[in-house]
């Protein structure tokens, strides 16, 4: 038994040994002269029968060969066990990505959807933050409304639609007759007998009278006093209803006013004011844009490049680009995918002064005229006063005769030039020609309405001048008030100037 276990030894020894001597010796577990020298070696000396030593030799191969071949197939097992772990775990990472890269992809949908339904919202006259109190029905109006668009070709649905409208436009007679006293009054008597609003006629007149020195203008002051029903009014007055863009606070560029192309959807999303400026193209009624609430949001953001374009001189160059390449169905009046912004449109922002509005700069001050409403208009009588369908050509017209007319007396600038050397010396403000340009065409106007040459002075001054007063440390200039008040005495009369005086005072007493 002994001999059999050293014989076993042996032989295995030979497979064993050669195997963990290394990769080179491992050959020779294969070295079968070895194995059958270990055979002759013990059968020769009598230790084991040859057929003994055979059947020994040919079991145990058998066992190293199923030893081995149980080695490979854990081996190939474990292998193939780690590459589909490999492969499930890859699957598993790309399966991660896909999602969270669909899971982007549905936020910005939504946000784009929002945006959308914001922009909807806006033109029915509602806050978007009153969204969530639409009802189903609404809603479901809002959507059907989208997917009629979707329907029809093209991406400018909106401006299409004004090319089929207006195709064929046949003007209504305007009325050539009416004189600037006349509009002014026709329309105070107006507002009163129809529409029920009382306005003092000076606001009017300036009101009017600021459509001459630009094309913006800026009405401010306490909440609830007709800021957004005289736009509205004039609208109504002139049988064109005003266009309303109610200011967002999150208005940041100029994608808010003339809207965007949308890379997802293939269409144009086109707001109220973009559609107001094409339509105004096809026509020569006098439009009226309302930007309600404008310091909600900075207008020098949303607003800049109005302002820039409408600084240029000549109106052929009241361009702005609303799509960078034109496409063969886009509307009649977008040239290479620019639209000119028609002569007969004029802007009015209101602006309330509290801590949830910015204050407006002096950028926007500088190219628009203010107007402050801060008291209510008294109940009056007036007769039944109908609209005035007037042409711009014939409004714009009546507001350049009136400049040409009326134009500022020597005398008196003269003595706004002796002012403005005064407020420089006292108060380090000046003023450029551009306010000095829009005085000349403000005041004359003012007189063509039915005010007075110095009234026209007293409020232009105190709106473009004096209001740069607010910028200073009031506590450093205050005792120089008094001082202006004694030379605005002395200049035009103590019984005129009464706006200057009253403001300069109010900023006296807020120190």
């Amino acid at each position: 038994m002994d001999t059999i276990f050293k014989f076993l030894f042996e032989f295995l020894k030979q497979f064993f040994g050669s195997i963990f001597k290394g990769i080179v010796d491992i050959l020779q577990a294969f070295n079968f002269k070895a194995y059958y020298d270990i055979i002759q070696n013990f059968t020769g000396q009598g230790q084991l029968g040859k057929g003994v030593a055979w059947v020994i030799a040919i079991v145990a191969m058998l066992l190293l060969a199923a030893v081995l071949g149980l080695i490979i197939f854990f081996i190939v097992k474990g292998i193939m066990k780690f590459t589909k772990f490999k492969k499930k775990a890859k699957d598993t990472n790309d399966l991660v990505n896909e999602v969270n890269a669909l899971n982007k992809e549905v936020m910005r949908l939504n946000l784009e959807k929002d945006k959308i339904l914001s922009m909807k919202v806006s033109q029915i006259g509602l806050n978007p933050n009153e969204i969530s109190e639409l009802t189903g029905e609404e809603l479901e109006a809002l959507n059907k409304e989208e997917e009629e668009e979707e329907v029809s070709t093209g991406r400018f649905n909106k401006l299409i639609t004004i090319d089929e409208e207006w195709a064929d436009y046949q003007p209504e007679p305007y009325d050539w007759d009416v004189t600037l006293p006349e509009f002014v009054t026709n329309f105070r008597n107006f507002a009163c007998s129809r529409m029920h609003y009382w306005y003092e006629i000076k606001l009017l007149r300036c009101f009017v009278a600021g459509f001459a020195s630009g094309r913006l203008t800026i009405l401010q002051g306490i909440s609830g006093t007709g800021k957004t029903s005289l736009p509205y009014a004039f609208g109504k007055y002139v049988c064109n209803p005003a266009v309303i863009a109610s200011v967002q606070p999150s208005w940041r560029d100029r994608t808010e006013l003339f809207g965007y192309y949308n890379e997802f959807t293939k269409r144009y999303n086109e707001t109220e004011l973009l559609r107001a400026l094409y339509e105004a193209s096809y026509n020569e009624n006098v439009y009226v844009v309302i930007l309600d609430e404008m310091n909600i949001a900075r207008v020098e953001y949303y607003f800049a490049e109005m302002l820039s374009i409408l600084e240029m001189p000549a109106h052929d160059e009241w361009i702005v680009e609303i799509v960078a390449a034109p496409w063969p169905d886009d509307p009649k009046h977008l040239d290479h995918g620019k639209l000119t912004i028609p002569d007969n449109i004029w802007y009015v922002g209101t602006a309330n002064n509290d801590d949830s509005t910015f204050a407006i700069t002096d950028k926007v001050y500088d190219r628009a005229m203010p107007i402050d409403i801060n008291t209510k208009g008294k109940p009056f009588d007036a007769p039944d006063t109908p609209p005035c369908h007037i042409n711009y050509k014939h409004f714009t017209k009546l507001l350049e005769d009136a400049v040409a007319a009326n134009p500022i007396s020597e005398e008196n600038l003269k003595k706004i030039e002796i002012l403005d050397d005064y407020v420089i010396e006292h108060f380090r403000v000046a003023f450029g020609n551009r306010v000095m340009k829009q005085i000349n065409s403000f005041v004359p106007a003012f007189v063509g309405c039915g005010g007075t040459e110095v009234d026209g002075i007293d409020y232009a001054l105190c709106k473009k001048v004096f209001r740069k007063f607010e910028a200073l440390n009031i506590s450093y200039i205050r005792d120089e008030i008094d001082g202006l008040v004694q030379q605005l005495d002395q200049l035009f009369g103590r019984e005129n100037m009464n706006e200057c005086k009253e403001y300069v005072r109010m900023l006296q007493k807020m120190t």
